[in-house]
């Protein structure tokens, strides 16, 4: 499914209209499939509260609301700066269905049942510049009640006061912590700059509103992607699983070796191993987990021999000593299966001036990337990327609040998922396992590291929501197999 502007977003919906479908239906379809999706994610059942504007994105708030309050059992209410006679239409048929009482006044948070959710729908996609007067109060006010009160936003297509076509935010948008994006990603949302207002992104299937165009940029999630979806047949064992050789760990950075190794495992690799310096071979054994195997390594070239269907490279690797830095720069410069470059991998290519390959999936962090690519550091994370992947064969995963997967010759894919409850050290090491085990499964490098991401991330979600507002990296491992779980039923 593509991301589209709100011009191809307006020729779709007109396209729907032409075949025989209302706008009155298009409503109660996308306000349904949106109340279903804000009530799968958050079970806690509390009050939920729509901020309405004068136009149909507050009617598909107000469905939303219906849904919530009939299907799931929340307490609703509705907050509107302007008087309901001056609502569209439609909106207001939304608004009778409801039968309340009247408007919130100001003030209401103090009578309501926690959690808070309150549901955006001040303006759409349609709207241009910033917010002014009676709107941007109420967006002033959501605001408030997310910093001082714990409120959680919900947007509903687009946060009110961002630009859906390139993702400026503008003064008074309202700070959303997820945005529900109807029948189609808006391009605007996925760029980098755009997140700090978006929040976490997810899609929501509108199965009359379809966009299939060719695009720039495709959001990753279970609702666009086809891949990762096939359960293992009952026959399957560790062989078919795969083999991955992970590279990593020094005296001084023991845990990212470890935390790699566990990506690698409960990503579903068949055998894992853990090639580590002699030197900390013995102090790593106590540590590692039961399921990993650990071999002496001073020479990384030995791997270019082992039966391994992928390779993991650089978590933790500290120093290195000169016949460990020749070893290393054989197995980086000729590889024989798909290699995950991360960390100090990434900082080695960057001081030696190795060439990527075809083969290599890079994974720096901004810092890496810098080092990486000083000259495309500078620009706009988009288009260092695509410019990055235009001179260079390897598949290049940018992380970030909003992680860019990029392959040339093909769209940008942008990550949907996470959490800043995962702005903690270890997070990258556990991803570069998760990708080693997708690729010796057999997965394409371009698919492995969209797909670990969007696992990685989720993960993380999962882990946020059980355990509060930090997760450590063990924490997003552990939650693995569940986002594993959720990607195959379309979930999130």
């Amino acid at each position: 499914m593509a991301t589209v502007t709100v011009k191809q977003m307006r020729e779709i919906e007109q396209r729907a209209m032409r075949s025989g479908i209302s706008e009155a239906e298009l409503m109660e379809c996308a306000g349904v499939a949106l109340g279903h999706a804000i009530g799968i994610q958050y079970r806690e059942v509390g009050t939920a509260v729509a901020y309405v504007g004068k136009g149909h994105n507050g009617g598909d708030a107000l469905i939303a609301l219906r849904v919530l309050h009939e299907e799931f059992g929340w307490k609703i209410g509705v907050r509107s700066g302007f008087e309901i006679d001056s609502w569209a239409e439609l909106t207001r048929a939304q608004w009778d269905e409801l039968d309340l009482d009247g408007l919130l006044d100001e003030g209401f948070e103090k009578f309501t049942y926690a959690p808070l959710l309150l549901i955006d729908g001040l303006v759409g996609i349609g709207a241009k510049g910033p917010l002014r007067d009676s709107l941007l109060a109420m967006a002033g006010e959501m605001n408030r009640l997310r910093n001082e009160c714990g409120a959680v936003i919900l947007s509903v297509d687009v946060p009110s006061g961002l630009d859906p076509d390139t993702g400026e935010v503008l003064p008074g948008t309202v700070m959303a912590d997820r945005t529900f994006m109807i029948a189609a990603a808006k391009s605007g949302l996925l760029f980098s700059h755009a997140a700090k207002a978006t929040g976490q992104l997810a899609l929501v299937r509108v199965d009359a509103l379809n966009a299939e165009d060719a695009c720039e940029m495709d959001l990753i999630c279970p609702q666009t992607m086809s891949f990762g979806k096939s359960p293992r047949p009952f026959d399957f064992h560790k062989g078919k699983a795969g083999r991955v050789g992970i590279v990593a760990g020094s005296t001084a950075f023991t845990g990212a070796a470890l935390l790699s190794a566990l990506g690698a495992i409960r990503a579903g690799a068949g055998l894992v191993t853990l090639y580590v310096r002699s030197v900390i071979h013995d102090s790593m054994i106590s540590r590692l987990p039961l399921e990993v195997m650990l071999k002496p390594c001073d020479f990384p070239e030995q791997l270019l021999e082992e039966n391994l269907d992928a390779i993991v490279i650089g978590p933790g690797l500290g120093e290195m000593c000169q016949d460990f830095t020749y070893g290393l720069s054989q197995l980086i410069a000729q590889p024989r299966v798909p290699t995950v470059i991360d960390a100090d991998g990434l900082n080695f290519m960057a001081q030696h001036g190795l060439k990527t390959h075809k083969l290599h999936i890079l994974t720096p962090h901004p810092g890496e990337f810098a080092r990486l690519a000083p000259t495309l550091s500078i620009l706009e994370r988009e288009n260092a990327a695509l410019e990055f992947v235009e001179k260079n064969d390897a598949v290049l995963l940018l992380k970030g609040a909003r992680t860019i997967v990029a392959k040339n010759g093909s769209p940008l894919r942008i990550n949907s998922t996470g959490t800043p409850a995962m702005s903690n050290g270890g997070q990258g090491d556990l991803l570069s396992g998760v990708i080693g085990a997708l690729l010796a499964g057999g997965m394409n490098p371009f698919d492995a590291a969209a797909w670990g991401a969007w696992l990685c991330g989720h993960a993380a979600e999962l882990a946020q929501a059980e355990i509060g507002d930090v997760c450590t990296a063990t924490d997003t491992a552990t939650r693995l197999g569940e986002a594993i779980r959720n990607w195959r039923r379309g979930g999130r």
